[in-house]
């Protein structure tokens, strides 16, 4: 089993490195790396919490409140789960790696499991589940999700096991968040307390 476990992971270290080719300028797809970067960008928590932020701040729609809550709550989800897991199994980045990564923390020294496709899998069950959306367009948000993933290996952020666990990780913290789904009727004490704070600020 230990033999097997190693074959795996050499498999793994070597795939990835075969397909790191946007890791650094002089890379094979070196040129292409400012385009993965945007992609890498669209899938990082912080524009997505800070764009959730905002429309919880401008939305007056109770549905779109209770679907900006329970976004919120995923995505807070997803950083606790990838930030716990990146703690504890602590397995290094790639050595070819260029840490030049957007807004980093202590634990993202670490390489698994993925944030980027955990996050983008989530969002892509949400969207899927809770928004109508043409059949050329849910093929859009699931292809975001695989080419974000794909990208981390291709800049070389990542290797090949630790999005793909991330992209499964995702797919299942979807179905917590439904489970756990915050609506007046499940946490009836956060909704008032939401638009009370926010007729607040209004008046300050």
């Amino acid at each position: 089993m230990a033999a097997l476990l190693r074959s795996l992971l050499a498999v793994d270290l070597w795939a990835s490195k075969q397909l790191g080719v946007c890791a650094k300028e002089d890379s094979a797809w070196g040129c292409a790396r400012p385009l993965m970067k945007i992609i890498e960008f669209s899938g990082h928590g912080v524009p997505w919490l800070f764009a959730t932020l905002c429309g919880l701040y401008i939305n007056n729609s109770p549905v779109g409140r209770e679907l900006l809550i329970n976004i919120l709550f995923a995505l807070v989800l997803d950083l606790v789960l990838v930030g716990v897991l990146k703690a504890l199994v602590k397995r290094k980045r790639p050595t070819y790696n260029k840490m030049d990564m957007f807004a980093t923390v202590s634990v993202d020294q670490y390489s698994f499991p993925s944030g980027h496709a955990s996050r983008t899998a989530m969002i892509s069950r949400f969207v899927l589940s809770h928004f109508t959306l043409t059949a050329p367009l849910r093929v859009l948000v699931v292809l975001w999700a695989f080419v974000v993933g794909l990208s981390r290996v291709m800049l070389g952020r990542h290797n090949l096991t630790d999005v793909i666990f991330g992209l499964v990780m995702g797919y299942v913290q979807y179905s917590v968040v439904e489970y756990f789904w915050l609506s007046p009727v499940t946490a009836p004490a956060l909704f008032p307390a939401w638009r009370e704070s926010k007729c607040l600020s209004r008046n300050l």
